[in-house]
């Protein structure tokens, strides 16, 4: 997900961004993507070369969030875990300049929650990007309680740069599009768990019935199992309502080590 925003940060933005990781490979492989994705744009004819080359450019990488000390703006994008996510705002928040917003791509954590790790709730603020991102036209906005009315519309004008259409949110759990999307994955997983029908059948009834372009379960493999359950665990807490108790199957699957997609198995199978 990182390097997607990355991504459209320096080709549609045409702004200057650092990736920050601590694993290497990762970041060397997110540059050889981000690489592949300006060639193939070259090849379709979206983009010059010169274009091609300029934004690439646009895009370095560092290995420690002291490596982020002359960025203005920050865009966290780790793992769907809150005290992952409050540890990196708490450090960023003693690194960074204090007039720099932070802003997290999560899916369903409160932003009130991750801003006061900080000493600037008024410049946290969600930003909830879709994958593959360079091609999902739509970022949540997510205005935590103390979000100031600047930094939302800083943060507009940037995703808006990014060539993103924005919807905004109130910040309760799983905001607009997982708050209706994930109890629905999540049932899908109690119907295939019940016996009710097989995999098949249940993404081609919703697929063709519903007129979307793939079922739950391959989306839910797509977006990863793990981060689906992350997901449902904070609407379960955050609403402690039982209509979103994550599926045994769901449980299971996760526990199994099988995540979908990214593990090569999980509803199905996939060859890496």
């Amino acid at each position: 997900m990182g390097t997607g925003i990355a991504w459209v940060t320096a080709v549609r933005a045409k702004k200057n961004v650092v990736v920050m990781d601590v694993n290497q490979t990762q970041l060397d492989g997110s540059l050889a993507f981000s690489k592949k994705l300006l060639d193939k744009d070259v090849a379709k004819e979206r983009i010059t070369q010169v274009e091609a080359d300029e934004a690439f450019a646009r895009i370095s990488t560092t290995s420690s969030l002291e490596g982020l000390q002359n960025t203005d703006f920050i865009i966290e994008a780790a793992t769907e875990n809150v005290d992952l996510k409050k540890k990196i705002f708490g450090q960023l928040d003693g690194i960074m300049n204090p007039e720099v917003i932070l802003a997290s791509n999560t899916s369903s954590i409160s932003i009130t929650k991750l801003a006061a790790a900080t000493e600037r709730p008024d410049k946290v603020i969600g930003m909830h990007f879709f994958s593959p991102v360079p091609v999902m036209k739509l970022t949540e906005l997510i205005s935590g309680l103390r979000t100031s009315e600047e930094t939302l519309a800083t943060t507009e004008a940037l995703a808006q740069q990014m060539g993103k259409v924005t919807t905004s949110s109130k910040n309760l759990p799983g905001f607009i599009s997982n708050r209706i999307l994930m109890p629905m994955i999540n049932e899908a997983f109690f119907v295939l768990g019940e016996g009710i029908a097989s995999r098949e059948d249940i993404d081609t009834t919703m697929k063709l019935g519903t007129n979307v372009p793939m079922g739950p379960l391959t989306l839910a493999d797509f977006i990863g199992l793990d981060t689906c359950l992350n997901i449902m665990n904070v609407l379960h807490e955050g609403f402690g309502d039982s209509k979103y108790r994550p599926a045994p199957l769901l449980v299971q699957y996760v526990d199994a080590g099988l995540m979908g997609r990214k593990s090569g198995q999980g509803v199905y199978e996939y060859k890496k």
